[in-house]
């Protein structure tokens, strides 16, 4: 998508039929959204949207919601939904990650996704970090006692860091995997666009999936 038609869209952006401009509104009631009692997995940070667009596609009976802060990063993303044509299971929030309580109720999403997030390497900038122990926790609340938390980086100071953070909340590890592409999970695998192109680099994709309860 060229500069000059970003900023086209970004100029009209709320009139994008995907984006919701008042989620809050939405708060334990997002069944009213899709029209059904679907389960709803949710990305946080969509980047332009491969991935969540990918899982709409193949899973109809489940709803997606992408999550992603930066408006020219989020117009892109629309772009490509509108291309995709008519999609009743997927939709877009502009907001942060860090006021997810303000978006769900307590038990209301199945899964959540964390896709190359930014590492924050500076340590200093810990606590800004989606595998914090402060974001964990708000996974948790709105995540149902089954619910899975999915996270995979090229990071591995950020995959070490968040392993880490896990096992301080007594999370249970259900899938691990320093080298995702040579691991039995990757026939599921959905790429993102930094994944085709750190893998294209020949770099090693940690992955993990865990959840808050035994299952």
């Amino acid at each position: 998508m060229r500069l000059r038609n970003v900023k086209r869209a970004f100029n009209r952006i709320n009139d994008y039929e995907k984006l919701i401009t008042d989620p809050i509104e939405y708060k334990g009631r997002w069944h009213t959204y899709f029209n059904n009692t679907n389960p709803i997995h949710i990305e946080i940070g969509m980047g332009r949207g491969r991935f969540l667009i990918e899982k709409a596609k193949k899973n109809p009976t489940i709803n997606y919601i992408g999550f992603e802060k930066f408006t020219v990063v989020l117009v892109k993303s629309l772009e490509n939904i509108k291309e995709e044509g008519h999609m009743d299971n997927l939709c877009v929030v502009r907001y942060d990650a860090q006021d997810i309580l303000e978006i769900f109720n307590e038990n209301e999403v199945s899964r959540v996704y964390l896709n190359f997030s930014d590492p924050w390497p500076k340590e200093r900038h810990y606590k800004r970090r989606l595998t914090y122990r402060d974001f964990l926790n708000k996974y948790k609340i709105i995540l149902k006692p089954e619910g899975l938390l999915c996270f995979k980086t090229d990071n591995e100071a950020l995959f070490n860091f968040s392993l880490e953070e896990m096992d301080h909340l007594g999370m249970h590890i259900v899938k691990k995997t320093r080298n995702l592409h040579v691991s039995p999970w990757v026939q599921d695998n959905i790429m993102t666009e930094y994944e085709e192109k750190f893998t294209k680099e020949g770099m090693n994709i940690n992955m993990v999936e865990a959840c808050y309860s035994t299952l």
